[in-house]
């Protein structure tokens, strides 16, 4: 069944139950009231020509109600990054995409300082519009039979595109990911079955909605499997995160380390004491923050792994079978395979390669990018271009980006590694990334950049001991505050360039 038409059957059965607690604005809805906002706002988006709708909004009700009204007025969403030059990425969206429509409000303009722009839908003007009679043809629309309201709203098929996503542009120019409502259900379903997700659940939505892990957990699992979220447009702000999880008794808390981290430093651990699942994705989580959440809350996290091509979740720990380091289990449906690098040839358990991933979950492909598509995937595996390790219990092990080894004097050194490594021995506080620099005579150059100066003679010597001569870097850079992606991730590619110019 499409994404939306199961959020209009969950709609039915749960309609007085609250779905939608807006932490900035305090606005609260049940599932009823959620279907019919969404079926107002729907005819607005239907009078636009544009088969393309960019979606310029934080976490809130209203963006959540956006991307539904898009869906019912057969319309497909254009998740827009707003973190990282709002402007230039609606411009790069419009362009790759063909459209010029993009739901946005005043407020996430002025915060982000991009300027209005032609075309713009904005949400508070909108709202203005509707009046009683308009809500009255919602509501005796959501009071019809299920099938009839079904039959009210735009139809498809499972393959059809439910939403574009731009991929990080951490290593290259951002692709757009067409997710479809088969990948994107069988996905957000597959989790919930691997946490044993209960109806009484109370889920966070505070990871940016243009990031995948954040749109899927945020908003489309809780709409679909009835249960109450509660969103927040800014992750960044910890103290009203962590009052929010206390007041809301928030019982499941999605995050990134970097996020993550963050709200334990300010929790007291009275404020996190109805959380039972904390989870972490889109990056490496340090063994030092598990601890954290063990010490302080009695929490593991359960550290899991994908990619937006993915939709995004392949594997992750399970709840009382966590193997901290590794990145899991694949989840229900997802088939995981290691592959040689050179030959492509799948790889016994122990042996290190690609990572390779096939099932429902898998993109449709890349936006009018056949030839990107092909090379990424081959007979229905996903080459995510990360290296991993199955352990003998079936526990898989991310060993670096493909793109992220170099070949110095003929040997191949992961960056990852290195970055590990150094992280083990660096205070608190203190952000590194490794990159590299080319070098005439050996090919490349280790360099790290960090947000503090640091000891380097010192954290060579500790690195001797784990790590061979080759790998040790020589060259150690600072910069006062690493760039990083909406999720909170260093963006690797322009430290590299920054990096590069310091140097």
């Amino acid at each position: 069944m499409l994404l939306h038409h199961r959020f209009i059957q969950t709609a039915k059965i749960n309609g007085s139950k609250l779905a939608i607690v807006d932490g900035m604005t305090g606005k609260r809805l049940t599932f009823k009231q959620t279907l019919i906002a969404a079926l107002m706002l729907s005819k607005k988006i239907k009078s636009f020509q544009d088969k393309y709708v960019g979606i310029l909004l934080p976490n809130t009700a209203g963006c959540t109600l956006s991307v539904l009204a898009c869906q019912f007025a057969g319309k497909t969403p254009v998740m827009i990054n707003y973190s990282t030059g709002a402007e230039r990425n609606v411009e790069f969206a419009r362009n790759k995409c063909q459209f010029d429509l993009v739901i946005t409000s005043r407020k996430i303009l002025e915060k982000v300082g991009c300027p209005e722009m032609d075309n713009m839908l904005y949400l508070e003007d909108v709202l203005l519009e509707f009046g009683t009679v308009d809500k009255i043809k919602a509501a005796l629309v959501a009071a019809l039979p299920t099938s009839m309201v079904i039959s009210r709203v735009a139809g498809g098929e499972l393959d059809d595109t439910t939403a574009i996503m731009f991929t990080s542009g951490s290593e290259k120019e951002p692709r757009g990911v067409e997710l479809t409502h088969r990948s994107v259900g069988s996905n957000i379903s597959a989790v919930c079955e691997f946490i044993n997700l209960k109806n009484t659940e109370v889920i966070s939505a505070i990871l940016p909605v243009f990031h995948v892990f954040g749109f899927n957990t945020g908003l489309w699992l809780p709409l679909v499997h009835g249960v109450k979220v509660v969103t927040y447009p800014s992750p960044l702000e910890a103290k009203k995160i962590v009052g929010l999880v206390k007041k809301e008794e928030i019982t499941i808390l999605v995050g990134t380390p970097f996020f993550l981290s963050s709200y334990a430093r300010v929790a007291m651990q009275d404020d996190f004491k109805s959380l039972n699942i904390a989870m972490s994705g889109a990056d490496k989580t340090p063994e030092s923050l598990f601890n954290m959440y063990q010490a302080k809350f009695g929490l593991e996290i359960l550290e899991g792994y994908g990619a937006t091509e993915t939709s995004p979740i392949i594997s992750a720990n399970p709840p009382g079978g966590i193997r901290r380091g590794s990145i899991g289990k694949p989840i229900n449906g997802v088939k995981v395979k290691i592959a040689d690098v050179n030959t492509g040839k799948t790889l016994p358990q122990g042996g290190e390669g690609v990572i390779m991933a096939k099932g429902d979950l898998i993109m449709k492909g890349y936006f009018n990018d056949p030839e990107q598509t092909s090379e990424k995937i081959k007979d229905g595996w996903y080459d995510t271009g990360d290296m991993g390790v199955f352990d003998e219990d079936g526990y898989l092990w991310h060993k670096g980006r493909l793109k992220r080894f170099v070949k110095i004097g003929g040997e191949m050194v992961s960056l990852v590694h290195v970055e590990s490594e150094i992280e083990k021995q660096l205070s608190e506080g203190i952000e590194c990334c490794v990159v590299d620099h080319p070098d005439e005579k050996k090919g490349s150059n280790i360099v790290v950049v960090t947000n503090e100066e640091i000891d380097a003679s010192e954290l060579k010597k500790k690195l001797g001991k784990s790590l061979p001569s080759i790998a040790i870097p020589r060259k150690f850079l600072v910069l006062a505050e690493l760039p990083k992606m909406g999720s909170g991730k260093v963006d690797f590619r322009k430290t590299t360039e920054l990096s590069l110019e310091l140097a």
